[in-house]
This record gives C-alpha cells, sequence and structure tokens, in this order.
C-alpha cells in the first residue's frame, strides 16, 4: 500500500524545508509520496518546496486554488494524493513521525481509520493552549464515553486513512473541523476505526491561524450532530 502524506503548508517558510527534510530522513520504511499543498503563501514557502523537489522525486508541490483555509488544502491535496493510504500532516512539525509505523501497522490489520490520540494512555500534548487542551481532551473523551467513537482525540488532524474513507465522506467543513468531521462520518459509516497514541508539540516558529473562538461554533456543531445521529440510530435500533 502506498502512503500519501499531505501537508497544508500556510506561510509554514520557518518550518516547511526541516519538516521535509525530517519525513524524508526519518526512515519510516513505507512506500510514501510527500504531497505539500501552499495554501495562498505570502511568503517563501512554494520557493523552498520547489528547490527540495530537485533532491527528493517523491516530493511534490500543488496550490490551493479555492479559497483559502485547512479544510481547502487538505481538499486540494487529497485530490492530488496517488496513494492508497491518505496522513495529513501540520507544516508546523507538531507531529510524532514515529506513530506513522504504528498507524500503517493498524491499517495493515484491516483498520479504514488509525487515529493519533494526545488523550489516551501513552499519549501527550505538550504546550499550547490550555483552554485548546481543555476543550480537544472533554470533547473527545467525552465522545469516546458517551458514544462509544473509537477514539479519545477526534480533534487531530493526524489520523492515516484509506482513501476510500476519504472519497465515501460528505466533506462540509469550512476549517480546522475537517479533522473531526472525518473520522465521525466515517464511525457512522461503518468503517473500522481505531487509535494509536501520539505526542503533540506547539510550533516553535511560524504563526498558527488557528482561532479557538472562531471555530468553536463549526466544532460543537459537529458535536452536537454526532448526539442526534447517535440517538437516530438508537432509535431506529429499538423500532426494528
Amino acid at each position: 500500500m502506498k502512503l500519501s502524506i499531505v501537508i497544508p503548508a500556510h506561510n509554514e517558510e520557518e518550518n516547511i524545508s526541516n519538516l521535509i527534510d525530517q519525513i524524508q530522513g526519518y526512515g519510516l520504511g513505507i512506500d510514501f509520496e510527500l504531497v505539500i499543498v501552499a495554501d495562498h503563501c505570502s511568503d517563501r514557502t512554494a520557493e523552498i518546496v520547489s528547490q527540495k523537489i530537485k533532491k527528493f522525486n517523491n516530493l511534490r508541490l500543488v496550490e490551493n486554488k479555492l479559497e483559502a483555509g485547512f479544510a481547502n488544502a487538505l481538499r486540494t491535496g487529497f485530490s492530488n494524493a496517488y496513494g492508497d493510504l491518505i496522513l495529513p500532516i501540520m507544516g508546523d512539525l507538531c507531529d510524532e513521525l514515529e506513530t506513522v509505523k504504528k498507524m500503517y501497522e493498524k491499517i495493515s490489520q484491516g483498520y479504514d481509520v488509525v487515529c493519533g490520540s494526545r488523550y489516551m494512555k501513552g499519549g501527550k500534548r505538550q504546550g499550547g493552549s490550555s483552554l485548546k487542551s481543555f476543550l480537544s481532551r472533554t470533547g473527545g473523551r467525552s465522545l469516546h464515553f458517551i458514544l462509544s467513537v473509537p477514539t479519545h482525540d477526534i480533534a487531530n488532524s493526524f489520523k492515516m486513512y484509506r482513501k476510500e474513507v476519504i472519497k465515501a465522506v460528505n466533506i462540509e467543513a469550512r476549517g480546522f473541523e475537517i479533522s473531526m468531521e472525518l473520522p465521525l462520518k466515517a464511525y457512522y459509516l461503518g468503517y473500522k476505526i481505531t487509535e494509536v497514541p501520539t505526542v503533540w508539540r506547539e510550533r516553535e516558529k511560524g504563526k498558527s491561524s488557528f482561532k479557538i473562538f472562531k471555530l468553536l461554533p463549526n466544532y460543537l456543531k459537529l458535536y452536537g450532530w454526532a448526539i442526534y445521529k447517535s440517538l437516530t440510530n438508537r432509535r431506529d435500533n429499538v423500532k426494528k
């Protein structure tokens, strides 16, 4: 199975070169391509990637020609991915590459979605806003325990998907909530989901475009949808 690592990058000139070198030099032991999506950058991100392409033949650069934003950058990456598996990785060096092998092993065992979880045993979140940590931890754990969603960390973008899952999900998200929408909808479509522990680290360079108060209503909407979907499914099962 070939893996497409999709990296949405908005003005990541301080991180992107190091990230590419880390991924290429890590020794994943997996056949993979690296797709960098330049998301309406006004810095040297695209230029730096173009230079790296001369060194790495499995590296590609695509431009997000849709409206700027994380969800559309991922859509662009998904539509340009050649692999059987797709893994979004953030462009700020926050995701743990060691986790990729664990995800691949779970996919090889028959799972359709493997979630990198900061909030299960062995996982960790290092740095970042305490408010964002509280909200994502509370949301993920409550959906796990109340609705039996098979991950403690629904909001983390660091998840490996079979390509067929991406194609099956009707993506409606406009922003970062796409990382919650994809696994939730996959779960209710009946796909097999699991999680592995991962360590997330706050960015050291560059500026995050994640705005919690602007995005919170979108996350709450998805949270409410999941509860409604579970209640509806239970009611239908009772009728049967």
